[in-house]
């Protein structure tokens, strides 16, 4: 990926570079896809939707931070989806990590 993703949520900036994930904003983060884990749930019979990102393995995380969204925040939120799609799709395909 050459290009930087970016995406809106109301209250954060989400950038995304094919390698690092960062989060400026409340409580700035910053991940890189060798050692995060990323999963979105939902939605819920109520739209809303959960994301969680942390450092480490799925099974062994490390820090972990999470935070949720309702239906209409998430609509709201430009990119976000798309973004979270592109940086599964890096962790996937990131070198030294096991698969499934």
């Amino acid at each position: 990926m050459d290009d930087e993703i970016t995406a809106e949520d109301g209250n954060c900036l989400f950038t995304f570079d094919g390698r690092i994930l960062e989060r400026f904003g409340r409580d700035p983060l910053r991940f890189h896809v060798r050692s995060m884990h990323l999963q979105v749930t939902g939605p819920d019979r109520k739209g809303r939707r959960q994301v969680e990102i942390s450092h480490g393995r799925p099974g062994e995380p490390g820090f972990s931070h999470s935070w949720s969204y309702t239906a209409g925040e998430w609509e709201r939120a430009r990119g976000l989806a798309a973004l979270l799609e592109a940086v599964q799709a890096a962790i996937d395909a990131a070198p030294g990590r096991p698969a499934g």
